[in-house]
């Protein structure tokens, strides 16, 4: 069974049960949400409280064609090609994740980044960014702090850095103020979705070279 330490923050889960997020940060969040018990029955407070505030509401009157209209948008929007129910269950990738993937981890196109890192960027809209990162075994992430908030969620193995350690499930919350160098445990690769609402700030001069070819 997976034991989770690191959880979302109370804002978070309050603005994904308003639907207010960024795709890339949703998709991290639904991701967290369906691997810990805790932030799922937090999320539930929070979509009761959601409902009951509507319930109160006053009515509001919509024209005969608002069904029609919302229809079409559904029927427009760009989903993903495929869905939760007809993706197999994978042992890595939880089941909102997969579906921006195409199937399992098998199908993820790793890229290199350097210093044996690879990275697959996911197809979301908005400013925020949504990346897998392959981090090998007892290797090192470059140093780096922030320009805007970094999610960081555990898929495989383990890293640790200047916060603690980060397993299965866990989710570190970066902001600005945070500069840590991220090293894998010693036995496996660590996965890990990472999600950035603005670029990485680098110590090194090699990444911050190679940094406005690898989007990060």
């Amino acid at each position: 069974m997976t034991t989770i330490t690191h959880h979302l923050t109370d804002d978070l889960i309050l603005s994904y049960s308003a639907g207010i997020l960024p795709e890339a940060v949703d998709l991290i969040v639904a991701t967290h949400i369906s691997l810990c018990d805790e932030c799922r029955a937090a999320l539930a407070a929070q979509d009761a409280v959601g409902g009951a505030v509507l319930e109160r509401g006053r009515a509001e009157g919509v024209s005969d064609a608002c069904l029609a209209g919302t229809l079409a948008k559904i029927r427009g929007k760009d989903w993903p090609e495929t869905t939760q129910h007809d993706t197999p269950r994978d042992p890595v990738l939880p089941a909102p994740l997969r579906d921006y993937v195409g199937g399992s981890a098998d199908a993820i196109r790793w890229r290199p980044v350097g210093m044996g890192v690879k990275q697959a960027v996911l197809r979301t809209k908005g400013t925020a960014k949504a990346r897998l990162l392959r981090i090998p075994a007892g290797a090192a992430m470059p140093d780096h702090s922030h320009r805007g908030m970094e999610l960081t969620m555990v898929l495989k193995g383990a890293y640790s850095d200047a916060d603690g350690r980060f397993a299965r499930g866990d989710i570190e919350i970066a902001h600005e103020e945070l500069h840590h160098t991220p090293v894998a445990d010693v036995g496996e690769d660590c996965i890990c979705l990472a999600v950035n609402d603005g670029p990485l700030r680098f110590k090194g001069i090699l990444p911050r070279l190679a940094q406005p070819f690898l989007g990060i």
